[in-house]
């Protein structure tokens, strides 16, 4: 069983993650037989959190295997596509609660929205987004979820740890306030994807885009659109208001709120390298 090498160095920064890569092997083994599955070669280069592999059913059906590590932002994908059931998500076809593994929809072609041009992106994204939402707007059975107010917890306390390397103190500490008052639950709040970008969205033929690896929290709308504008970090760095403002108009969301979240995640999500200096430069130019 191969490994892509992130995911293996993912799996050493936890001991419940060892464990998890361990007993890989005999988890893979029990539900192929489980599921009657025949393997095929693991995607390349595959997944940072997870073992990801294309796979044929008994009845000659392509699905993909996914067994993901410990995790604390992806803990309820499972849940998540139960409850999206396939609006604008792959379908998820079999589930082994206990262990996270999933046996999923497969996307063909499968190809990603990295393919496209980022203005293609940003009105394929945004329509994926409101989906997702629409489909979430009755409030039976999100309380089953977590508000997004713990996942913002979590990132706070990472980038707190790492303060020694701040490079401007008042602006990260804005951002740490500015995140955890926008993460505060309100009644208006959805059920987010919050990890929706280009490289998770694929080309289908159920609908003509899918998106995959949500991890889902409940939470201001207006936060989900905010991955997909870090990842258009060249164009976000020429000019942060104007794009922030295009987003806002597609997703249709507050374009203040959306302005805000990004100045937030800019200046104050935990990241390993803190020397680039385009973030702080984004942060500044969003700055309230």
């Amino acid at each position: 069983m191969i490994l892509p090498s992130q995911l293996h160095v993912n799996c050493q920064r936890a001991p419940e993650r060892k464990i998890w890569l361990e007993t890989l092997p005999q988890l893979l083994d029990k539900l192929v037989a489980l599921w009657f599955l025949r393997l095929e070669a693991p995607f390349d280069p595959g997944g940072t959190c997870s073992w990801v592999c294309p796979v044929v059913r008994f009845d000659g059906t392509q699905a993909v295997l996914k067994l993901a590590m410990p995790h604390m932002e992806g803990k309820h994908e499972i849940q998540g596509l139960r409850y999206w059931s396939g609006r604008s998500m792959v379908k998820l076809l079999e589930a082994d609660d206990d262990s996270g593994a999933m046996l999923l929809e497969r996307c063909l072609p499968g190809t990603t929205l990295r393919s496209e041009p980022e203005a293609v992106q940003d009105v394929i994204i945004a329509g994926v987004l409101r989906r997702v939402w629409e489909s979430t707007t009755e409030a039976a059975g999100l309380d089953d979820f977590r508000p997004l107010s713990q996942m913002i917890n979590f990132w706070c306390e990472e980038t707190i740890a790492q303060k020694h390397f701040w490079p401007d103190a008042g602006l990260v500490n804005e951002g740490l306030h500015v995140m955890k008052e926008l993460g505060r639950p309100a009644p208006t709040d959805v059920l987010l994807a919050t990890d929706l970008h280009a490289g998770n969205v694929l080309r289908s033929q159920r609908e003509s885009w899918l998106a995959i690896d949500p991890k889902p929290f409940v939470g201001d709308r207006s936060y989900d659109p905010v991955q997909h504008l870090i990842n258009c970090e060249i164009r976000l760095h020429s000019n942060a208001s104007r794009l922030v403002e295009q987003i806002a108009s597609l997703t249709e969301v507050d374009s203040e709120r959306l302005r805000l979240w990004t100045f937030a995640r800019a200046a104050a999500e935990p990241r390993e390298d803190w020397t680039n200096t385009r973030w702080i430069d984004i942060a500044k130019a969003l700055s309230p």
